[in-house]
């Protein structure tokens, strides 16, 4: 593991480099395509993990995946290392772990629908106000009757359930329109026929698993293949800022540390703010303000600095700004835009430099001691110990298949939820879910995967509430919890969800279960509510 205080990036008039103790304090990498970004992303991921910094990143045209791999020595390569003094210059494979949300080209990602919770599953399905308003009271009678909503089946099931009894349910939480419901349906439908329900589910993602270690103390590099979750960018910003609340959530605060905890990077950024409402918009910029102080380095990825709303773009210290094309009054515009985000430096003129600068070249600005951005420097950007470009199919197969999480995740467990007490089905046969391997190809991770400093802790309460968003590990509540209260749900279910209870059994479980839920609720919508929600309320 480097020692080295800093990742190096390449050189101008000095070298230049990513201080570790500033990296949380996120950064931007922007240019025109074919101009280097990602190549970029690249080198600053490399950097990171010799550093013991285990990193996300999104791998939009999958160029990202030969970081797993050694490079090849080529003469383009060796003449930029030697022109900027990289000696040695060594070409290494990385440790990578390698997910899909579809499960093709990686290790599959889930989490639950009581995960996502009804805030970002609103955006993801792209309901109004009214449709919002009943998905809200569909996750609040779950939290109340003790139903599990694990993926988009159950979610059906309880939508279904309440469109039938609307009159009971109306009585309770507000008015439930056949309208709005059969609304939902259809966007679940869409969503669906798009994929999008392979990423709901059991076994959920673990988040102690992006944050490991290989046994050289080298951080892990989570490459999400996301060239087919692209074909729905809602469906790829939503899952992305999913896992950003997710982190601010589970990590404890950490003040300023000598390195990040974790880094995370942003491709196609600026489909996270397409059509995004004013309040998603100022929550999203408070997550990336505070979640710094978790120790994560949020690193945004786009072709002009201009997708990235200014109030977001203000909280990017460190910036990586490639050359940009400047043909139309629109675009010499933005060219000035961005050369004014740098501090000036009297050896040339920022602006033409923008638009003067060559493939692997960048206008370079850090922050230095005390959080100061360093005068921009006009880079050679170091190249790459990873191979560029991307592995084969083969390649990709043999790495997943010697991943240290290999088999965890692969299996799909249906255990007894919504949909199976709300139809009278019994319990659900939850298969064995098989241990990871410990072996990769051209990797030594160790006897086991080893988790990064500060890991989210491993004990943690069994869940009550559908509303919380988190991807922590729980246990199964016991059976009894998973079905009815014996309440008015129970009543109208005339005894199809489970065994009959008797009085005292009811009482208790109903006072306890009051009890634990609205606590578990408030605690869960305080938290989540107040990094994502606040829209439409």
């Amino acid at each position: 593991m480097s020692d080295q205080p800093g990742i190096f990036i390449g050189k101008g008039d000095n070298p230049v480099e990513l201080a570790l103790a500033l990296a949380n304090r996120h950064g931007l990498i922007a240019g025109a395509t074919g101009t280097g970004k990602t190549v970029t992303l690249q080198i600053l991921a490399e950097g990171f993990s010799a550093a013991g910094v285990p990193v996300f990143a999104a791998d939009v045209k999958g160029d990202l995946s030969g970081i797993a791999l050694a490079g090849t020595e080529k003469p383009f390569l060796t003449e930029r290392a030697a022109k900027i003094g990289l000696d040695p210059y060594v070409f290494e494979p990385h440790p990578t772990i390698f997910w899909d949300v579809f499960g093709k080209q990686g290790h599959p990602i889930r989490a639950t629908v009581s995960e996502m919770g009804p805030l970002l599953l609103a955006r993801l399905l792209d309901l109004n106000d009214v449709q919002e308003g009943v998905l809200n009271i569909a996750f609040r009678v779950a939290d109340d009757e003790g139903l599990l909503l694990l993926d988009l089946k159950d979610l059906r099931a309880i939508l279904a359930f309440l469109s039938e009894h609307a009159d009971e349910v109306k009585a309770r939480y507000g008015n439930v329109s056949p309208t709005s419901v059969g609304a939902i349906q259809r966007q679940l439908l869409v969503l669906e026929n798009q994929g999008g329900d392979a990423f709901f589910g059991e076994p959920a993602l673990t988040l102690a698993d992006f944050m490991m270690t290989d046994a050289q103390g080298r951080g892990a590099i989570n490459v999400l293949a996301a060239d087919q979750l692209m074909a729905n960018p809602r469906v790829y910003a939503t899952f992305l800022l999913w896992m950003l609340s997710e982190l601010f959530e589970a990590l404890p605060e950490a003040g300023d540390l000598d390195k990040p905890k974790l880094v995370f990077f942003f491709d196609e950024a600026h489909l996270l703010f397409n059509d995004a409402p004013k309040a998603l918009l100022e929550k999203v910029t408070q997550v990336v303000r505070l979640i710094r102080s978790k120790g994560v380095g949020v690193y945004f990825i786009t072709q002009n600095p201009q997708d990235v709303p200014e109030i977001v773009l203000s909280q990017l210290g460190n910036r990586i700004q490639h050359a940009l094309r400047a043909y139309t009054p629109k675009e010499q515009k933005a060219v000035r835009v961005a050369a004014e985000s740098f501090r000036a430096n009297p050896a040339f003129k920022t602006e033409d430099a923008i638009t003067e600068m060559g493939t692997g070249e960048a206008l370079v600005s850090t922050l230095q001691k005390g959080g100061v951005p360093s005068v921009v420097e006009r880079t050679l950007v170091r190249p790459p110990s990873g191979r560029m470009g991307p592995l084969s199919e083969e390649e990709r197969k043999q790495l997943v298949a010697g991943s240290p999480l290999a088999g965890k995740y692969e299996q799909v467990v249906d255990r007894e939820s919504a949909y199976e007490i709300l139809n009278g089905q019994r319990e659900v046969e939850t298969p064995p879910v098989a241990k990871p391997q410990t072996k990769t190809g051209g990797i030594d991770w160790g006897a086991r995967p080893v988790p990064a400093p500060l890991p989210v802790p491993e004990t943690r309460a069994p869940r009550e509430s559908s509303t919380r968003g988190s991807i922590r590990d729980r246990e199964p509540p016991p059976a009894a919890e998973q079905k009815s209260s014996g309440g008015w749900l129970s009543d109208i279910l005339g005894g199809g969800g489970g065994r009959r209870q008797s009085v005292g059994e009811a009482a208790i479980k109903s006072v306890t279960r009051s009890v634990s839920s609205t606590i578990g609720r408030e605690i869960g919508r305080s938290i989540l509510g107040s990094i994502l929600g606040g829209k439409r309320r």
